[in-house]
């Protein structure tokens, strides 16, 4: 066999590979997953109590928050991944805090963003990464009127469980 025909076959096979890896990493791919969480702290109970994060899992287990759910009262917030650069500027290069997701103000978000920045116009919290079975932190960010973005407040949760849904009734903190 000809050194240019071994060299071709290669070529050959990676625009295929290429597509299907492509199609793996599409957002239609993604795994639901709902992970439920405690507060660790004082300040993370007076502030949210017990949350379920819904996520998508993605490929090599990149988790993007989705949504927000109360589990000791009926209530939800909707997020959106990304935000203006000054939120994560305003956390310094130390925090371990990287991945941004804006609340949206529909439904629940606007008063849990007022809970968390009391005064300010625009609030996103800055996750460390959200995994299985593991603790997770949280830093609160908020936008005033005079356009400062200012840290809020410092969150942290441990593990409690994951659902395969989310469960029909309000679930109760222990």
């Amino acid at each position: 066999m000809r050194l240019t025909a071994l060299l071709a076959a290669p070529r050959l096979a990676m625009p295929g590979l290429a597509a299907l890896f492509l199609a793996a990493a599409t957002p239609a791919s993604a795994e639901t997953r709902f992970f439920s969480y405690d507060p660790a702290d004082r300040l993370t109970r007076a502030l949210t109590g017990g949350l379920t994060f819904q996520v998508d899992l993605g490929l090599f287990g990149r988790t993007t928050l989705r949504r927000i759910y109360s589990t000791s009262r009926t209530g939800y917030a909707d997020v959106r991944s990304g935000g203006p650069a000054e939120v994560r500027r305003t956390l310094g290069p130390e925090a371990a805090e990287t991945s941004v997701y804006a609340i949206r103000p529909e439904g629940q978000g606007r008063p849990l963003g007022r809970a968390l920045c009391p005064g300010s116009d625009e609030a996103w919290l800055v996750f460390a990464p959200i995994r299985a079975a593991r603790p997770v932190t949280a830093r609160a960010v908020g936008r005033w009127s005079d356009g400062r973005f200012r840290e809020c407040a410092q969150l942290s949760w441990t593990f409690r469980g994951e659902w395969s849904a989310l469960p029909a009734a309000p679930m109760t903190e222990p």
